[in-house]
């Protein structure tokens, strides 16, 4: 590929999936309690009958034949009861714990009437108040499976079932490099300098993404030596290299020949989006032999971000085992220019439904402002343009846990 032939946006977020899924991580065990935002390695299966046992739903009576019955025990959860062996016997019984066997129905104590003599009269529910072995899922049956989002809802399924530990994917290990000798760490911008804003941030998206990040290693010097050396030096750790600047042909520009010098394999170089489409992802030989990726993020700091969620994102899904998730559809609020051949992600703002998309300002290539406001980009196909009312894509941005839309 060259860059005078980007590729297609849909086909690039495509490429750098399968080149993720195919380096996917092999699996690890992990306690249930280190298995939150994790991917399952494995099926989940029951280890058993859920439930286990018949367990009663209600707090009670369980009684053997007609009434009246006498009261011949309290079964309370956690045990296993005598079984009811004579018609007219009953048994105290609390929610969840395991009906005896030889019980005929379960009686609710709101339904019954204990009288002088003590013994139990009332009738049952139509609807058994039991349930039964089975009931949730059979043992051995598949209950989530490979490639599963790990979330403390999947956690209480798995120790319900009785697991202790999980096999799940191993976490991608990132690294962020940021090119650029006209970078400030520290300060206001100003004298030809400006500050670097893709340091501080892109960690935290890779993060959100699925990502172990460690701190941005940068500003690197703009020589070719620099370059290969930080490359080098990330490749050591890193399963995902992200570097900021650079991508394009420039005199200052030496990404590129640093990924020929590394023996780099280009998956994409350049992409038909606006903004961003100077980007590119490759794989490059690791010490060990075990390729890794470099995503080379535009230096523009909108475009690096577009950059982030049409090649990291996906390629991270396919190293984490998981699915690329589709785009949902909204309403466009107004009316969204395309982009001649390229698609046009456009920041924008949902409503409170969620359901409609409207474009949001300050949307220049090197501006964050409108970032800071959206929700995620509206997706403007190649030889097309949204008007109001439109059902169009939209590609959100990462939440943070617990956050919903």
């Amino acid at each position: 590929m060259t860059e005078a032939t980007p590729v297609d946006w849909e086909l690039a977020r495509t490429l750098a999936f399968e080149a993720g899924r195919a380096a996917a991580g092999d699996a690890e065990e992990v306690p249930l309690g280190e298995a939150d935002g994790r991917t399952l390695a494995e099926p989940l299966r029951a280890l058993t009958d859920l439930p286990a046992f018949p367990t009663s739903s209600i707090d009670g009576w369980a009684v053997r034949g007609p009434a009246p019955w006498r009261p011949v025990g309290r079964v309370l959860a956690g045990g296993t009861p005598p079984p009811l062996t004579t018609d007219g016997d009953c048994a105290e019984i609390a929610t969840g714990a395991m009906v005896p066997d030889g019980a005929t129905a379960l009686i609710r104590v709101e339904d019954s009437v204990t009288g002088p003599d003590g013994r139990v009269t009332g009738e049952p529910r139509a609807v058994p108040d039991w349930r039964l072995p089975g009931e949730e899922a059979d043992r051995g049956e598949e209950l989530l499976p490979t490639g599963t989002a790990v979330d403390p809802a999947v956690i209480g399924v798995a120790a319900t079932c009785g697991y202790e530990t999980l096999q799940v994917r191993r976490i991608p290990r990132a690294a962020l490099l940021v090119f650029g000798d006209e970078l400030l760490t520290s300060g206001p911008p100003g004298n030809g300098r400006v500050r670097d804003s893709l340091g501080p941030q892109v960690p935290s998206w890779l993060r959100r993404y699925g990502a172990a990040v460690g701190t941005a290693t940068g500003p690197v010097k703009d020589t070719l030596d620099a370059h290969l050396e930080a490359i080098r030096s990330a490749l050591d750790t890193a399963d995902l290299i992200c570097t900021t600047g650079g991508t394009m042909h420039g005199p200052v520009d030496h990404l590129h020949p640093a990924l020929t010098e590394l023996g780099a394999d280009y998956i994409v170089n350049t992409v038909a989006v606006r903004p961003g489409f100077p980007m590119l992802l490759a794989r490059v030989p690791g010490p060990d032999g075990r390729p890794r990726f470099l995503a080379g993020l535009p230096g523009n700091p909108q475009s690096a971000i577009i950059a982030l969620v049409t090649l990291v994102a996906p390629l991270l899904a396919g190293l984490r085992g998981r699915a690329l998730p589709p785009l949902p559809r909204v309403t466009a609020g107004t009316g969204i220019p395309g982009r001649g051949d390229f698609t046009h992600l456009a920041l924008a703002a949902l409503d409170p439904t969620g359901r409609t998309a409207t474009p949001v300002g300050h949307v220049g290539s090197a501006m964050l402002r409108g970032l800071a406001n959206s929700h995620g980009f509206a997706v403007v196909r190649p030889g097309t343009q949204a008007t109001a009312g439109d059902a169009i894509e939209f590609l959100p941005l990462p939440l943070m846990p617990g956050e919903r839309l």
